[in-house]
């Protein structure tokens, strides 16, 4: 199988069910964002100890999942289920064990710290951006809410993993000072 097909020449791209659909399309940014978080978690995942090696990996899964369940168009019969309420709550207790090992949040922090924490910081931001995607493309087509709350869980993840990843190794959050301070 070819790599290539030439079918997207004319800057159209298909969904599920044989739909095409031009590439600026609100489909299209909310997969492609997807897509962008998945790689920037692949980054992540590169730098991250053993046991959350394993939890970054499940995410990729599940956000695979994602980019095909958005790729259904209301015109096709929408069986792809990408992620349930179950998803939300395992993040959630990972976020609470993560959490109560590291110092109450008292002030805003800065992105950053050691480098395992500076990627999962980029991780959250562009899953920040993912979420804005998705819901902009809930106004046109809903979406399941879902779908929508594990994005926005995933992200709270992602904040709390940047900050265990820095507690790990010793390193203090970044404190963001004002410039009135």
């Amino acid at each position: 199988m070819k790599i290539y097909t030439k079918s997207g020449d004319d800057g159209t791209t298909g969904l599920l069910g044989d739909i095409r659909v031009p590439k600026t399309s609100a489909f299209m940014e909310a997969i492609g964002t997807v897509d962008e978080l998945n790689s920037f978690l692949g980054l992540a995942h590169s730098a991250a100890p053993a046991e959350m090696k394993v939890q970054i990996a499940w995410q990729q899964s599940r956000l695979f999942d994602v980019g095909s369940e958005l790729a259904q168009p209301n015109e096709v019969n929408r069986n792809i289920r990408s992620v349930e309420k179950i998803d939300a709550v395992k993040l959630e207790k990972e976020i609470d064990d993560m959490d109560s090992e590291i110092i109450p949040l008292r002030n805003f922090v800065l992105p950053g710290g050691t480098e395992l924490a500076a990627r999962l910081h980029v991780c959250r931001s562009v899953c920040r951006r993912a979420e804005r995607t998705v819901l902009r493309l809930d106004t046109e087509q809903p979406q399941r809410a879902e779908l929508k709350i594990f994005l926005n869980r995933l992200s709270d993840w992602l904040f709390t993993a940047a900050r265990w990843a820095n507690h790990r190794e010793g390193v203090e959050d970044v404190i963001w000072k004002s410039n009135n301070d």
